[in-house]
Formats: C-alpha cells, sequence, structure tokens
C-alpha cells in the first residue's frame, strides 16, 4: 500500500472508529490513549490503528501497582493472566495485554532478551513445519519483515544461558487477538505497545515468565468468558 493511499484509508478509519466509540462508550478514551493507538507510518510501512472496541483498560497500556518480587527493569509475562509488565519502580510497574499463543505456554522461568529486531522477518521452525506443513511449510524459507508478517512491528528475542529459546515478545496485525488465547504464536502485543515495550527494553534486560501456579498466587483465578476474554473469579490471596 503506497503512504498515499494508506493516509486516505485511515483518516476513513479513524473516522468510522469514532462513531462507533460513540455508539459503544469507547469514546471515552484519552486523547494520549487514543493517539498512542493511531494509524502510522513507521520504518517506511502503513501500521493500522486499534479499533477502540479492543482498548479495553485490560487490553491497553496502563500503569499498575506491581505485587510481584522482580527488580526494576524486568519483564515479566504472565501467559495465563495475558498480561505483560514492565516493572518501573518500587510496587509500580507498566501493564500490556497480550495475545497468548501455543507457543507462549510452553515456557516459563528467567531468560534474558539478547536481540531485538524493527519488522522482523520469521521463519517457522522445523517442529512447526513437521506438525502443521499445510500452515507452516509454504514459509520454510522465511518471511520478510512487514505488515503481512506475523512478527508485527517489533520482536524481542529470549536466551536462557545463551541458548536461544524461540520464545518471542512481538507485535501483531491481529489486534482482535490481545486479551485471548490463540492458536498460533508466542506472546503478542499491539504494534503500538510493541514498539513502546521495544523502546523501553534494552538488550539484556531479565524476563521472568510465570507459571500457571505463580500467575494464580499474584492474579488470583481467572475465567474465560464466552467472549474470549479473561474475567476475575476470585482475588488474589492476601
Amino acid at each position: 500500500m503506497r503512504i498515499s493511499e494508506f493516509k486516505g484509508a485511515a483518516a476513513s478509519m479513524l473516522f468510522a472508529l469514532a462513531l462507533a466509540g460513540c455508539v459503544t462508550g469507547s469514546a471515552n478514551l484519552s486523547a494520549d490513549v487514543a493517539r498512542h493507538y493511531a494509524a502510522a507510518v513507521d520504518g517506511g510501512f502503513a501500521m493500522a490503528a486499534v479499533p477502540r472496541a479492543y482498548l479495553t483498560e485490560r487490553n491497553r497500556r496502563v500503569t499498575v501497582a506491581y505485587t510481584g518480587p522482580e527488580p526494576v527493569g524486568t519483564v515479566v509475562v504472565d501467559p495465563y493472566a495475558r498480561y505483560l509488565y514492565l516493572v518501573t519502580g518500587p510496587q509500580r510497574a507498566l501493564r500490556y495485554g497480550i495475545a497468548v499463543g501455543e507457543q507462549g505456554r510452553n515456557f516459563s522461568g528467567s531468560a534474558v532478551v539478547r536481540r531485538k529486531q524493527h519488522w522482523p522477518s520469521w521463519t517457522p521452525t522445523p517442529n512447526m513445519i513437521r506438525t502443521n506443513p499445510e500452515l507452516y511449510a509454504p514459509y520454510a524459507r522465511g518471511l520478510p519483515g512487514g505488515p503481512p508478517n506475523p512478527m508485527g512491528a517489533r520482536a524481542l528475542y529470549l536466551y536462557q544461558g545463551g541458548r536461544d529459546t524461540f520464545y518471542r515478545i512481538h507485535g501483531t496485525q491481529e489486534s482482535s487477538a490481545v486479551g485471548k488465547a490463540t492458536v498460533a504464536g508466542c506472546i503478542r502485543l499491539f504494534n503500538q505497545d510493541a514498539i513502546d515495550l521495544f523502546d523501553r527494553v534494552p538488550l539484556g534486560a531479565q524476563v521472568k515468565v510465570r507459571s500457571a501456579a505463580e500467575s494464580q498466587r499474584l492474579e488470583g483465578v481467572l475465567r474465560q468468558g464466552a467472549d474470549g476474554y479473561l474475567v476475575q473469579a476470585s482475588p488474589p490471596p492476601a
């Protein structure tokens, strides 16, 4: 899509979303929030706005009180609560909503960010191709970065003991997936949030991926509703 075409399409999209927001009540978003999730051009690529219907408090970036034990600067991934935290101060963190794919639930423990990439390319692993050749075999030679790529606008690559864990934190073109469990992918954020996190997290940053037990202890019991989003069933223990 050419930039001129993108600007026209983005303007139409934002107007339609504004009307939709008036109907659904999501127009109460602050100007800063609306600006953060607006359409943009990034690295020469057109990046779509996040529809306001998906910008619930649970999904969008917010500053929250944080009770975990991790030090400032740690990225904490909770695949079970579908949150990602960046610890910013004593008992404070930025919280991002995430989509969690099957690969996002296959790892827990500590890791380190050893690689960061703008508009990353993507190549399915041999195991992905072997288990689902119809879906992944066409991309065995890789898919270059850009809007069609499922890795989105940014990616953080996690390593453990110098070894690639194949666990990724990255953007997504599929805004409707954020806050939900999905089939494919690792940990996905709105592209705008992936960029925000990328700019805040340096190489060498520590990452903690919670287990199911750790999640329940810190987040309480969560149940998935009919719409695919989580709701609080009981609070965390005192």
